[in-house]
């Protein structure tokens, strides 16, 4: 009896290297390995969408769409190349309007997508019905999904069968085209039997010939359990990913899977052994000089109590790093249970697991819900979407004291048509204003990309990735260490004059300059204040401190010099993982100094400007 022939998709250069590195990874070095995948056999790839595309402007300085035509002339027209669009989200964190919606299946369509796979946090069919109209519309074949997670213990309430059940037959009732069907698991959490379960469910409600898929992470360490159990259950493809980004916080390996299915009824697309030897050899020396963190490499068992899918969880865990409080990293994942209970249950995938991170790290920065975060709070107030369960009344109120909003059941998409920054008409006057060409390209980068995209076009992006030879001298700490050697840059003032030093604390405490150099005014930056509030020594502006309220880089500046505010007025954004932080004014004044750059790094309590 000839073996069921099992598709495989190889996840390696989007989810690979989102959960490996952030998403941070350069075209150059990474397109030869392509050529070899291509002849190790494999025809279907993950080769962009997520946090592969707002990355490349964020981080690289390159043209997400650029290298999507390049990966399509090195794979050849028969490739299957597939992304991965949020839903009404696409590929930004925000909720576009309707034209962006349609803007984003077109153009992947032209900059050679075949397929989208299209999913939304919530399990709100709502946020799937236009996006998945209009990836048809264009001529992409649309891989409509189910997300999962397991609950942490002791929490009950929605991501049981049932539950999943419920989702498929509202998907199938909206009549949304659909070409396959994907059971994605981002935090790679969910347990074999319900996986097991789950698509057997699928097949009997499905109809008989559609292509069921799994897609989960190694993440809890469960992953080959719940792909064999897919099979036997009657999935018909599995994502896997090559080494060195595969395991841990990536897809099982596709040599693993292969081990794993020796003498069983399965033939993964008929893949040579060799030939994926020789083709993750090739990817190793293209990687050689990227910093791989160490949890990217782990297997925890924490993760279940605690649900962080593999593509945040490094970019979370890298931010943290880069400012110095990785010691909090396993506070913020203990705190991650009581905010996934409290928020509804959403499943536990960009943005949502953003959502999740970024209130667990308020929880334990600021106190218990202190402070709710603007995206955690929108989510349970119900301008994402409907939860699968109802959020806790008390963070609903916090939210709506804290964020000056009333809950909400409208439509995510149609509140977000009557934004006027999210329509094509206000992007193109953004463009016009900034003298950058008017296309659809153009457009659609700059409404998902904002100020970085905007920078990007105007040819003032910067590279920022974590490569070992860049980082020679500097010790790379773990969230094991309890001394953590610090590069740090400071200005100071000597006999009138203002100079930028630069320091290197080492973890056996010797402290050597690095550099001193001239500093303008706009780099002198006041001392460092606590988060809990103390007051500045700083004698080079006067009035109160605006502080940031957590570590991160200046996104945006709403405010000048001069300039009159209000109590709780907007006066700065912060972009800290993968989020949108808004800073306000403390109380009502006139703007004394701006004491930061867009694009500049910060830390927590630092001090922004002065009222």
């Amino acid at each position: 009896m000839p073996k069921k022939f099992i598709d495989i998709m190889d996840t390696t250069f989007r989810d690979g290297f989102q959960s490996v590195f952030g998403a941070r990874v350069l075209m150059d070095d990474f397109l030869p390995a392509v050529s070899a995948a291509k002849e190790a056999g494999i025809t279907h790839f993950e080769f962009g969408g997520g946090a592969r595309f707002q990355s490349l402007y964020f981080y690289l300085n390159e043209d997400a769409f650029t290298m999507m035509d390049k990966f399509r002339e090195i794979v050849g027209p028969e490739a299957n190349l597939q992304t991965l669009s949020r839903g009404v989200n696409t590929v930004t964190l925000d909720t576009g309007s309707r034209e962006l919606v349609d803007l984003h299946a077109k153009l992947f369509k032209k900059h050679g997508t075949t397929t989208i796979r299209n999913f939304d946090a919530l399990n709100d069919v709502e946020n799937l019905k236009y996006s998945g109209e209009r990836i048809v519309h264009h001529g992409l074949k649309h891989e409509v999904v189910v997300t999962m997670m397991d609950l942490p213990p002791r929490c009950v309430g929605a991501h049981d069968v049932a539950f999943y059940e419920r989702i498929l037959r509202e998907i199938l009732d909206a009549d949304i085209p659909y070409h396959s069907v994907c059971f994605k698991d981002a935090s790679g959490t969910s347990s074999p039997q319900k996986v097991y379960e789950t698509i057997k469910m699928a097949r009997k409600l499905l109809p008989e010939k559609t292509h069921i898929r799994l897609h989960t992470h190694e993440t809890a360490g469960v992953s080959v359990a719940c792909y064999l159990a897919a099979l036997e259950a009657g999935a018909d493809g599995i994502d896997l990913a090559a080494s060195p980004v595969s395991g841990g916080t990536s897809q099982p390996d596709i040599l693993t899977m292969l081990h794993a299915l020796k003498c069983k009824e399965f033939d993964l697309g008929g893949l040579d052994v060799e030939r994926v030897l020789k083709y993750e050899r090739v990817l190793k020396e293209c990687l050689k000089d990227y910093f791989i963190p160490p949890e990217a490499t782990e297997v925890s068992p924490l993760i279940p109590f605690s649900p962080m899918p593999g593509g945040a969880l490094t970019a979370n865990t890298q931010m943290m790093r880069d400012n110095n409080i990785l010691d909090k990293f396993p506070d913020v994942i203990d705190a991650m249970r009581e905010v996934v209970e409290k928020g509804g249950y959403g499943t536990s995938v960009t943005p949502v697991s953003q959502f999740y991170f970024q209130q667990a790290f308020n929880n334990v920065l600021f106190g218990k819900w202190k402070k709710i975060a603007d995206g955690y709070g929108k989510m349970v107030l119900g301008y994402f979407g409907k939860t699968p369960s109802k959020p806790d009344k008390e963070v609903v109120k916090l939210a709506s004291e804290q964020l000056g909003l009333k809950p909400t059941k409208e439509n995510a998409i149609d509140i977000a048509d009557r934004d006027e920054t999210k329509s094509v008409k206000f992007t193109k006057e953004l463009l016009e204003k900034e003298g950058i060409e008017v296309s659809e390209e153009n457009i659609f980068i700059a409404a998902a990309c904002k100020e970085k995209g905007i920078a990007f076009l105007k040819g003032e992006g910067k590279v920022n990735v974590r490569k070992i030879s860049q980082t020679a001298g500097e010790q790379i700490c773990t969230a094991k260490e309890s001394r953590e050697p610090i590069k740090e840059k400071y200005n100071v003032v000597v006999n009138g004059k203002k100079f930028e030093v630069e320091i290197y604390d080492s973890a056996s405490g010797a402290v050597e300059i690095k550099s001193v150099k001239p500093a303008s005014d706009a780099m002198l930056l006041p001392p460092e204040i606590s988060p809990t509030g103390k007051k500045s020594t700083n004698e080079n502006g006067s009035g109160e401190a605006v502080l940031s309220t957590l570590p991160g880089n200046v996104f945006k500046i709403l405010v000048k010099v001069g300039e009159k505010v209000t109590k709780g007025q907007k006066m700065f954004i912060l972009e800290a993982m993968k989020m949108e932080i808004e800073v306000v004014a403390p109380k009502d004044g006139v703007v004394n100094s701006i004491e930061v750059e867009v694009g500049q790094t910060i830390k927590n309590g630092q001090i922004l400007a002065r009222i």
